[in-house]
């Protein structure tokens, strides 16, 4: 990898994204409309939105950068965009290291977009500090960038792309915990809910939610996730494919 190329890369990405007004909604706003949408559904019961819309709060941006990052990186190949990068001294480490700076920058926007009216305009109420809640829903949306990052790989059109939203996202929905606590699921689900990263997404904002001060817990649970995210962006650029077939 080289930190030159890397730059360069993520500006290019940035300036892209910049004459996509309608990618940048959708990570930008879609979080906070959300959000705002939850609290009214549960405008008689406070408590409840407190419960869930800390959790949430960390899941939709996983959300939505998965869906633009894997269509973006999609597009960048069927273009044949990514063919001609990979023809100059530019690695995949670099490429994907560059994907994930840039949508890392809007994903710090993001986070701080939606933790803000969160808290200040929603009523949101946290135990915890609101920087540790920023922390985990930034995580998480950087979680999501690794994740889409990786699925494009595997994806030969975009509708792909938004199909392996199902394979993906929504197990992980269903097991994080946000439905039903993971100790009373299946022993099977279980176990297959301790391997998915969302579940330790969720887990640390409900210690924010119920902790005054950072907690060992938060502490494994952030590591986890921070370390998945690691973890898929190595195999997303140990999978990138020049072109798609």
């Amino acid at each position: 990898m080289n930190g030159a190329r890397t730059l360069a890369t993520a500006a290019r990405v940035l300036r892209q994204l910049r004459h996509d007004p309608r990618s940048i909604a959708l990570m930008l706003l879609v979080p906070v409309l959300m959000l705002t949408l939850l609290r009214y559904v549960f405008d008689g019961s406070p408590r409840t939105f407190d419960s869930i819309g800390a959790s949430l709060l960390g899941i939709f941006p996983l959300i939505t950068m998965f869906l633009v990052t894997s269509i973006a990186t999609l597009r960048e190949r069927t273009s044949g965009t990514l063919e001609r990068l990979l023809a100059m001294p530019l690695g995949k480490g670099d490429l994907i290291a560059g994907y994930a700076l840039a949508f890392g920058a809007v994903a710090v926007v993001q986070s701080l977009l939606a933790t803000g009216p969160a808290l200040w305009a929603l009523g949101l109420d946290i135990t915890g500090s609101a920087w540790l809640l920023l922390l985990v829903a930034l995580l998480d949306a950087l979680l999501g960038t690794a994740l889409g990052l990786f699925v494009s790989a595997f994806a030969a059109s975009e509708f792909q792309a938004v199909q392996f939203m199902p394979a993906v996202i929504f197990p992980q929905l269903l097991l994080c915990g946000l439905f039903a606590p993971r100790a009373t699921m299946q022993p099977v689900l279980e176990a297959l809910s301790d391997v998915l990263p969302m579940s330790y997404a969720v887990d640390g904002m409900t210690q924010v939610l119920t902790h005054t001060d950072m907690t060992a817990d938060f502490v494994r649970d952030t590591a986890i996730v921070a370390a998945c995210a690691l973890l898929v962006l190595a195999l997303g650029a140990a999978t990138l494919r020049r072109r798609t077939p």
